[in-house]
């Protein structure tokens, strides 16, 4: 099932994690409502902007995110949100392009220099940009790209 022209459903369920233990993470009705609207409103309009993008994680079951040890406030439990690079791109370049085209983001935290976690809600739009880094073994937040 495609969710628009470039994004189908299962780029957002597929898991290595899922697959190797057996987890079935196919999401409800609600998360796949939840990332029909991610792609719909950020990451087609990025597509179409910079080209291919790769989903490193989409949807994640609560058993899934369990096992990857996510947050338990996880907006990948929801739908809502998707790690993501671009080839060829810089991973900080591709949080500044979201940026500069306006995408009506919730969060978009620059990860562990790697890749980019972007969020949408309907209820929420924080517009958070954040980078994450490992500081002495634990993920530290600071606002801004870095």
């Amino acid at each position: 099932m495609f969710l628009t022209k470039n994004f189908s459903l299962a780029e957002f369920t597929r898991s290595q994690t899922a697959s190797r233990l057996g987890i079935d993470n196919t999401p409800p009705i609600a998360a796949q409502d939840n990332l029909r609207n991610l792609a719909i409103y950020i990451l087609q309009p990025l597509r179409d902007a910079v080209g291919p993008i790769r989903i490193n994680s989409g949807y994640r079951c609560p058993a899934l995110n369990a096992a990857i040890h996510g947050s338990k406030f996880s907006q990948h439990m929801t739908g809502n949100a998707s790690d993501i690079d671009v080839p060829g791109m810089e991973p900080i370049d591709v949080a500044q392009k979201c940026i500069d085209l306006g995408l009506p983001f919730d969060q978009l935290i620059h990860e562990f220099r790697s890749w980019v976690h972007v969020s949408y809600d309907t209820e929420r739009d924080r517009r958070a940009v954040l980078t994450a880094e490992l500081v002495e073994g634990k993920t530290q937040y600071t606002n801004g790209l870095a």
